[in-house]
C-alpha cells in the first residue's frame, strides 16, 4: 500500500515527558506487510510509522539541544475502526470523504503541526495515545529535522540507508522486501516473521 492509505528504533533514550505536546510530523516510514497473531488468530497487516518532533521538549546531543521525537505504529488503513483514520480525522478536524478514503496520500501530513498526547507505558517508554488539531491561534515552530519519508514501493537507497537500524530490520522482515530482494527458492524456505474541503483543514 505504501504512501496511499485506503478504506521504534532501539537504544537508550530519555523518553519524552508524559502529557500534551505541540508536535510536527517529520517522518513517515513504510515498513510493509507483516504477519502475526491476535487472540489466537493469524493477522496480516500493512504498517507505517509516523514520527513527530516535539519542539518544546529538547534533549542534549552532540549537535546541541534537539527536539525529542515520538513515534506511533499504524496499520495502513482508513477503515471505520482503524486507529490511523481516527487520529487523522481528529488532526484534520473533520471526517474523510469517500473519495479521500479511497486514495488518501499520506504525504499530506508530512511537516504538518498538531497536538499529541504522550503517556509512559509499563516499561517507562513514551507512547503516543492521541493526535489532534492545534488549538486555534496556536503555532507550531518550524521543523528542526528535515522532513522525510520512505516508501517501499518507491524505493530510495539514500532514504533507506538514513533510517535507524531498528526500522531497517522491520522493513527487511516485510513481505514486500522479501519479494523484491530474496530469491524465490529462499523466500519459500523463509516464512514471514510474526509481527501504529476548507482552508481550516490542515491536509
Amino acid at each position: 500500500m505504501g504512501r496511499y492509505a485506503s478504506d521504534t528504533g532501539g537504544g537508550d533514550f530519555t523518553p519524552a515527558p508524559a502529557g500534551n505536546h505541540i508536535a510536527r510530523c517529520i517522518q513517515l516510514i513504510d515498513i510493509g506487510t507483516h504477519h502475526g497473531e491476535y487472540q489466537g488468530e493469524p493477522t496480516v497487516r500493512n504498517q507505517i510509522i509516523v514520527r513527530w518532533e516535539l519542539p518544546n521538549e529538547t534533549i542534549e546531543t552532540d549537535k546541541g539541544p534537539q527536539p525529542m521525537i515520538v513515534s506511533k505504529f499504524y496499520t495502513n488503513s482508513l477503515s471505520e475502526k482503524a486507529n490511523l483514520r481516527k487520529d487523522l480525522e481528529a488532526w484534520r478536524g473533520r471526517e474523510f470523504t469517500q473519495d479521500e478514503k479511497d486514495n488518501f496520500d499520506l504525504m499530506n501530513i508530512l511537516n504538518k503541526g498538531c497536538l499529541v498526547t504522550v503517556i509512559h507505558n509499563e516499561k517507562k517508554k513514551a507512547k503516543v495515545t492521541t493526535v489532534s488539531a492545534l488549538v486555534k491561534g496556536m503555532a507550531c515552530p518550524p521543523a528542526a529535522n528535515n522532513p522525510s519519508a520512505f516508501w517501499i514501493d518507491e524505493w530510495d537507497d539514500n532514504a533507506y540507508t538514513a533510517l535507524p537500524e531498528g526500522f531497517k530490520k522491520l522493513i527487511a522482515e516485510s513481505d514486500e522486501y522479501k519479494a523484491a530482494f530474496t530469491a524465490p527458492s529462499q523466500a519459500t524456505r523463509d516464512p514471514s516473521p510474526a509481527g501504529c474541503d476548507t482552508d481550516d483543514i490542515p491536509f
